[in-house]
C-alpha cells in the first residue's frame, strides 16, 4: 500500500502551492457522479480510501461541501454549513481524515460564480444573504444577473444572482472560507468550478491567499465543429484554455477539455487527430502538459446528465492514453467503480505502469504513427504503447509486454 503514495511524502510542504505542480507525479480521482447526493455518499467514500489509496490516486476530487439548494451541491447558500445532501459535516471530517491517514489529498469543488440569496432585495430578487454565515447585500451580486454590483467580469451563470468579485468585500470572504476550508476542514486541493464566470485574476488572489496544494479550473467551452463534425485543428480553443492558466498566474491546472473532444472521436477510428500539424499531441496536453488535467467524463459529460459523455464501448483505449501520457490524468468514479471490477483492475494496472516507469505530467513523448485505425507512441523513452486495431509492436528486444486489452498495449523497457 504504502508504494504509491510515499513518493509524495517529499512535496507535502504545507506553504509550498507549487510544489505538486512541479513534481508533476499526480492521479486524480473525481469521487462522486450527478447521483452521489442520493447515497449517503461520505459514508460510501469512507469505506473506499483504502482501496483508493492503493489504487495510487494521489487526489480524490469530492463535491461541493457547503449547503446547496440544490442537492447536487452547485447551487450554494450558506458557505460555512458543511451538512449537505452527501453527508453531515462529521462525516465529511472523518471522511477527510481518513484521506489524510491514507495519504489521499482530498480536493473541495470550490462554487464561487454564483450564490443563491436567501431574501429577496433590489428589484425583488433572491440577492440578499441575511441570516447566513455571510450576510451580503445586493452589491454583491453582478448588475448582470440582478444585483446592484458591477458587470461580470467572466460569462454568466444564467438564472441565478452571480458573485461580483470584484468588490473588496466580497474577495475577502471568500479568501476567509477558503482558508478555513484549506487549514481548519482539512481540504488540501481546489477544483474551481465555472471558471469562465469570473476573471482569472482572482483564481489567482485566492489561491495565493489560501494556499491550496494543488488547483484546477473548469473552463468548459465548445471544441471547434464544421459541418462535418469535429475540426481537425483545435489550436484556437486549447488556446483559450492556456489563456486562462495564464492569467492564473500559472498557479493553477485546467480540465484539458481539447483533450476529452479529440480523444472520443479519435477512438472510432480516427486515431490520426492524436498527433497536431506540429507532431504533438493536439490538446492542452501538447502545449502545456505540465497543467494539463486529462478525463474522459465527469459528473456534467458523463454520469445521468450525458451532456457530451464518451463512447462507453471505448474507455479503455481512452484511459490506456491519458493514463500514458503526459500530463495530469483523473479518472471518474463510475468507470473506476460501476462499470466492473475488470475495468478497474485495468485502470489500476494502467497506473501502476505509469509510476513504475516514473511517467509524469512533463514527460517527453514521440508519436510513432496516427492512422485511422492505429496510434502508437513512446513516453519518457521509457513506456511505449499503441491503441486500436492494427496489428503493430515496438522494435527491439528492450521492450517487455506491461499489459494490454481491448484495442491498447503499453510495454516498458
Amino acid at each position: 500500500m504504502g508504494y504509491y503514495n510515499n513518493v509524495f511524502d517529499g512535496c507535502n510542504d504545507q506553504t509550498d502551492i507549487g510544489a505538486v505542480m512541479r513534481n508533476g507525479r499526480e492521479v486524480i480521482l473525481q469521487a462522486y457522479n450527478w447521483e452521489s447526493h442520493k447515497h449517503n455518499w461520505y459514508k460510501n467514500l469512507d469505506s473506499k480510501v483504502p482501496d483508493i489509496s492503493k489504487s495510487g490516486f494521489t487526489s480524490a476530487w469530492l463535491p461541493p461541501p457547503s449547503q446547496s439548494l440544490a442537492p447536487e451541491g452547485y447551487l450554494p447558500q450558506d458557505l460555512y454549513s458543511l451538512n449537505s445532501a452527501y453527508g453531515s459535516e462529521h462525516l465529511l471530517k472523518s471522511l477527510l481524515g481518513k484521506m489524510k491517514l491514507y495519504k489521499v489529498r482530498a480536493m473541495a469543488d470550490i462554487v464561487i460564480n454564483h450564490r443563491i440569496g436567501t431574501t429577496r432585495g433590489h428589484g425583488g430578487m433572491y440577492n440578499r444573504y441575511d441570516g447566513s454565515s455571510l450576510p451580503w447585500d445586493e452589491h454583491a451580486v453582478t448588475s448582470c444577473t440582478g444585483g446592484k454590483g458591477n458587470r461580470s467580469t467572466g460569462d454568466n451563470f444564467n438564472g441565478v444572482p452571480n458573485v461580483d468579485h470584484t468588490q473588496h468585500f466580497v474577495r475577502k470572504d471568500i479568501i476567509g472560507w477558503l482558508r478555513w476550508l484549506r487549514n481548519t476542514v482539512g481540504f488540501q486541493d481546489f477544483r474551481f468550478d465555472f471558471a469562465r464566470g469570473y476573471s482569472a485574476q482572482y483564481v489567482k488572489e485566492y489561491i495565493g491567499a489560501a494556499k491550496p496544494l494543488f488547483s484546477v479550473g473548469e473552463c468548459w467551452d465548445s471544441c471547434n465543429y464544421n459541418g462535418h463534425g469535429l475540426d481537425y485543428n483545435q489550436d484556437s480553443h486549447r488556446q483559450r484554455i492556456i489563456n486562462w492558466i495564464d492569467a492564473t498566474g500559472q498557479r493553477s491546472a485546467a480540465f484539458d477539455f481539447t483533450t476529452k473532444g479529440i480523444l472520443q472521436e479519435a477512438v472510432m477510428g480516427q486515431y490520426w487527430r492524436l498527433r497536431d500539424a506540429q507532431g504533438k499531441p493536439p490538446g492542452v496536453m501538447g502545449w502545456w502538459p505540465s497543467r494539463s488535467v486529462t478525463f474522459l467524463d465527469n459528473h456534467d459529460t458523463g454520469s445521468t446528465q450525458a451532456h457530451w459523455p464518451f463512447p462507453s464501448h471505448h474507455i479503455m483505449e481512452g484511459y490506456a492514453y491519458i493514463l500514458t501520457h503526459p500530463g495530469i490524468p483523473c479518472v471518474f468514479y463510475d468507470h473506476f467503480y460501476d462499470w466492473g471490477s475488470s475495468i478497474h483492475d485495468q485502470i489500476v494496472k494502467l497506473i501502476d505502469v505509469r509510476r513504475r516507469q516514473d511517467i509524469h505530467s512533463r514527460s517527453t513523448i514521440r508519436i510513432l504513427e496516427a492512422k485511422s485505425n492505429l496510434y502508437a507512441a513512446i513516453v519518457g523513452e521509457k513506456l511505449c504503447m499503441k491503441l486500436g486495431d492494427a496489428s503493430w509492436c515496438p522494435s527491439g528486444r528492450e521492450w517487455t509486454l506491461a499489459t494490454s486489452g481491448h484495442r491498447y498495449a503499453v510495454w516498458h523497457k
